[in-house]
């Protein structure tokens, strides 16, 4: 697997501990003028730390990113630890249907009310992803491709994914799936 989506460092621990299973996504400045698409169906979890900023998470959550700040790699390493399957999809059109899927996820009321604002529509992307744990945990350069305010990258080798195992054992995500799926009226 090559193709790997970025987002914040404190999100992906989230992912990968089962904690959450969406990303809420408007889309990066590189985007385009299509905005956010979800263009891939699996894909690698890329923690960054570009635009992370600490209060814009619930308290339970900067507590966890303090704990894990000291422990991430610097700017030169990109660290892969689990990849994502996109099991439902919902293009969220209100800020009230974004707003339902509070306790889901580690943001702020605000900050979910800020990006849905952001640029010419108000819409955000709500994706609940299945998420799996690498058999081992992958170090790679940060290239300079990598750069930049953009959801999707491809990584410079293929990263096996073979004898990978899910964070959610199946009756848990089911139950979060449902709540997704639930808070939003459906999913694609």
């Amino acid at each position: 697997m090559r193709i790997a989506f970025k987002e914040w460092a404190v999100v992906v621990d989230a992912l990968g501990r089962g904690e959450q299973l969406l990303i809420l996504r408007k889309g990066g400045i590189a985007e385009g003028r299509d905005g956010f698409q979800v263009g891939h169906e699996r894909f690698l979890l890329f923690p960054t730390l570009f635009h992370q900023q600490r209060e814009n998470i619930v308290p339970a959550a900067r507590a966890r990113y303090d704990a894990i700040a000291p422990t991430l790699p610097g700017p030169e390493t990109l660290r892969l630890e689990s990849f994502a399957e996109v099991v439902a999809a919902r293009k969220l059109g209100s800020l009230a249907e974004a707003e339902r899927l509070r306790g889901q996820h580690i943001w702020r009321d605000e900050v979910v009310a800020e990006r849905f604002d952001w640029g010419k529509e108000q819409a955000i992307h709500a994706l609940a992803l299945r998420v799996w744990r690498l058999p081992r945990r992958i170090e790679l350069p940060m290239l300079p491709s990598y750069g930049g305010c953009r959801s999707w990258i491809e990584v410079a080798e293929d990263i096996p994914t073979e004898g990978s195992v899910p964070v959610l054992d199946d009756a848990a995500f089911a139950a979060k799936r449902a709540a997704f799926v639930a808070a939003t009226g459906g999913a694609r």
